[in-house]
């Protein structure tokens, strides 16, 4: 008889059974039910969604099949025939109307559906924008898609922990994925941009300028119209109660704003409700063109153009001084009127004067001007070619600031305040082609506009000053002081 050997251990595994065989046979239909309830719910909502996205697209076919099965081929030829009709009466009889809410609606839907779906998977990982955690991708959504023609605007919600400066360094790279010329990012409000993606220039033909009106009181100087903004709107730049820059090299249009903002306030100067002084160091090469509009203009930039500042700063504190528990801000019923400093090239007067002296007389009596003139009813409109620090050192006295063509990317933040640059102020990137073109930005304002000036030729300038001198037109003086001494002259 042999040795007894044990058995060896069973060392199979426990079986195991899924967890819905465990679950009773009720509560098995029970979360079947709720599982094709919920997945009735998404798909409801994703139709909806699809609907309210592409709606010409989705209810067109519906409307026609609705209408062939009810009334048959001959009458639905006979309604396609007269919508046809009346799409074409009205993009004749008004078009931005027929664009705006016909048009650009279908353009909308064709470039969701062709370029923004299909690609933002793709360009959101590469571009670096999307995070993951928790073994999880996530990824911004894609939101709303507005067609302009010229432009589209893509909504986005970011995703958590992301911030609108990652965007903005990646706009290049998103306009030339999704085939666009530039790419603008604008916060909308928190985890929501908005990127503009910019196909074409609206503002790439002249601007003629409007005719000239007798009507004073429809000069507002708070909404002066100096152009068109890229959005079609009128672009107005606010004088009283704010100070103006603009800042851009030769023929970048500088001329343009400044002619602009003197052929609106004509009727005024006319009626004596706004006086124009002006000062151009170039010896009058471009005030001279119209000196009619001036109640006082120097062609230099020596002790004459020194004085004339001082003596405006003198009146500004003396002004200032007679409304003190008076009134706090200059209005028309003062009997006064409001005065515009034009200063065609401010860094001669500041910065490349040679006598020290008169250099720091005229720096003080300008930053006098722009700092107290806001109440007493006086506006500076400087203009400068250099917007370095040194060169004009009180830039944050000027309420708006107008950046037209730029030679260096550093000059745009300089004029427009930083981020302006990263938001899509590329004022460097101004075409020669374009001048009068701009980017601005007023205080009170986050985001900074691209804006086109009226082209004034030098034809307009002589119908300006034929204008102004027409009838019974007189310059005014300036108003004398309780001294008796006269605080201006005659017109040059």
């Amino acid at each position: 008889m042999g040795r007894w050997v044990d058995p060896a251990p069973f060392e199979g595994g426990r079986p195991r059974l899924p967890w819905w065989v465990l679950v009773p046979g009720r509560l098995k239909w029970l979360a079947a039910l709720l599982v094709l309830v919920w997945f009735l719910v998404v798909g409801c909502v994703r139709l909806v969604l699809v609907v309210v996205r592409y709606p010409l697209v989705t209810m067109a076919p519906l409307v026609t099949a609705w209408c062939s099965l009810s009334f048959g081929l001959g009458p639905l030829m006979v309604a396609g025939l007269s919508a046809s009709g009346v799409l074409v009466l009205w993009a004749g009889y008004d078009r931005p109307s027929f664009l705006r809410h016909g048009w650009y609606r279908l353009v909308t839907e064709f470039r969701r559906a062709t370029v923004y779906v299909p690609r933002w998977r793709m360009v959101m990982r590469l571009a670096d924008l999307t995070k993951e955690g928790g073994g999880r991708e996530y990824r911004p959504t894609l939101r709303r898609v507005r067609s302009e023609g010229w432009r589209d605007r893509v909504r986005v919600r970011m995703v958590p922990a992301q911030s609108p400066e990652e965007w903005e360094l990646r706009r290049e790279g998103l306009a030339h994925s999704f085939g666009a010329q530039s790419c603008r990012v604008r916060v909308v409000r928190p985890r929501v941009i908005e990127l503009d993606f910019v196909h074409s220039d609206p503002l790439a033909r002249v601007l003629r300028v409007p005719a000239l009106s007798d009507d004073a009181d429809s000069v507002d100087l708070r909404r002066v119209v100096v152009g068109r903004t890229e959005t079609g709107r009128p672009w107005r730049i606010r004088l009283q109660g704010n100070q103006v820059l603009g800042v851009g090299v030769q023929g970048s249009g500088k001329a343009s704003v400044l002619w602009s903002i003197v052929w609106h306030l004509a009727p005024a100067v006319k009626a004596g409700m706004v006086r124009l002084v002006g000062i151009d160091p170039k010896g009058g090469m471009e005030l001279g063109q119209c000196p009619d509009a001036f109640a006082r203009v120097v062609y230099d930039n020596g002790p004459d153009a020194v004085e004339l500042l001082e003596e405006l700063a003198a009146e500004v504190r003396e002004r200032a001084a007679r409304y003190r528990g008076v009134r706090r801000l200059w209005a028309r019923s003062n009997g006064e009127p409001f005065t515009v400093l034009v200063v065609d090239e401010l860094a001669d007067l500041v910065a490349y004067q040679q006598d020290r002296q008169l250099r720091e007389r005229a720096a003080r009596a300008v930053q006098t001007i722009t700092s107290q003139g806001r109440a007493p009813g006086f506006c500076v409109v400087g203009l400068v070619q250099d917007p370095r620090k040194e060169v004009v050192g009180f830039r944050h006295l000027f309420g708006t600031r107008v950046a037209l063509r730029l030679d260096e990317t550093t000059q745009v933040d300089m004029v427009l305040g930083d981020g302006a640059r990263a938001r899509g102020a590329a004022a460097h990137e101004i075409s020669e082609q374009t001048p009068g073109v701009a980017w601005v930005k007023t205080d009170g304002k986050a985001q900074p506009e691209r804006v086109r000036a009226f082209h004034v030729t030098d034809q307009d300038l002589v119908e300006l000053g034929v204008f102004l001198t027409a009838g019974d037109a007189t310059v005014h003086a300036f108003p004398t002081r309780p001294d008796g001494d006269a605080s201006g002259g005659a017109a040059a």
